[in-house]
């Protein structure tokens, strides 16, 4: 019996859904670190969304984890995946990491995805899809082209450090997704993802605590960044993407991160009035070419 149609353009629509919530998320903290410490606020967005997904969780009868060795690997993959990642990022941009240079280092989540589906997973990457992965990063670096025109390569070595956390936020997302295919798919997404807030949170507020000054503006912007960054990115988007994981190829998911670049850089030129040139144009073409031809299947 073939699903409903409803189930049907909800699949169809996932990865586009997921890139654009997903991408959102860089507009929304671009107004939340004007208002906060970068740390802190990852910590009130933490807090925020396990209070939602608990109570969500509770009032549905989610099944919790069956042990607590299930729950420790839905914590696992939330240090890996959120607190890893977005701290790690976070931190570097707060350094003076440039965007553009961050954004790039972010773009080689696909390939590095790529290189490890078949050693940890047995997953096999195609030769069109080894196309598509490579053609998308070419496509972000046209799409970055103007950011990194913008940035003093002599002056790079000041922002070393950040650079290397950057590249290991990187690591640390694509390992949390092997992760979660690998330990936690199973996992029930209101209660999994619940812990895996509640993973990055013991391992953000430590850090908030030892290095910052605990700066949380309270007013109309910081809680609307807020807002967004917990239902829209850390559960709408999260949800669409341990789906995808769960239903998907964990290559074939990875491609759809190069799209998150390009819609930024189109939000951004929506909302914030930043430019968009014809390289960034011609840049998001070759990417969404180079993602059709790593997700499509035969």
């Amino acid at each position: 019996m073939p699903p409903p149609q409803s189930t049907v353009f909800f699949i169809r629509a996932a990865p586009l859904t997921f890139a654009l919530l997903w991408s959102s998320g860089f507009i929304a903290a671009k107004y939340a670190v004007a208002n906060a410490d970068p740390f802190t606020f990852l910590v009130v967005r933490f807090a925020a969304t396990i209070v939602i997904l608990g109570s969500i969780a509770l009032a549905s009868r989610a099944p919790w984890p069956a042990s607590a060795r299930d729950a420790g690997h839905s914590m696992a993959v939330g240090v890996l995946l959120h607190g890893g990642y977005l701290g790690g990022v976070w931190w570097a941009v707060a350094q003076g990491l440039p965007a553009g240079v961050s954004g790039l280092i972010t773009a080689a989540q696909p390939l590095l995805t790529a290189i490890l589906a078949a050693p940890l997973l047995g997953e096999r990457v195609t030769p069109r899809q080894w196309c598509g992965i490579v053609g998308g990063f070419i496509g972000i670096v046209l799409v970055l082209a103007p950011r990194l025109s913008a940035v003093d390569a002599a002056a790079l070595w000041i922002v070393a450090v950040p650079m290397i956390v950057n590249l290991a936020a990187t690591v640390s997302v694509t390992l949390g997704t092997f992760y979660q295919k690998r330990f936690a798919a199973g996992a029930d997404l209101r209660t999994g993802t619940c812990f895996q807030f509640i993973g990055a949170l013991v391992v953000m507020a430590p850090l908030a605590l030892a290095t910052e000054a605990l700066r949380f503006d309270l007013n109309a912007t910081s809680l609307a960044a807020l807002a967004w960054s917990v239902l829209g990115t850390s559960i709408a988007a999260i949800a669409l993407l341990l789906l995808m994981i769960r239903h998907g190829e964990l290559s074939r998911v990875a491609a759809l991160i190069y799209l998150v670049p390009p819609l930024a850089v189109v939000e951004a030129f929506i909302l914030l009035g930043e430019t968009l040139s014809a390289v960034q144009l011609v840049g998001m073409a070759v990417t969404a070419a180079g993602v059709w031809l790593a997700t499509r299947k035969a």
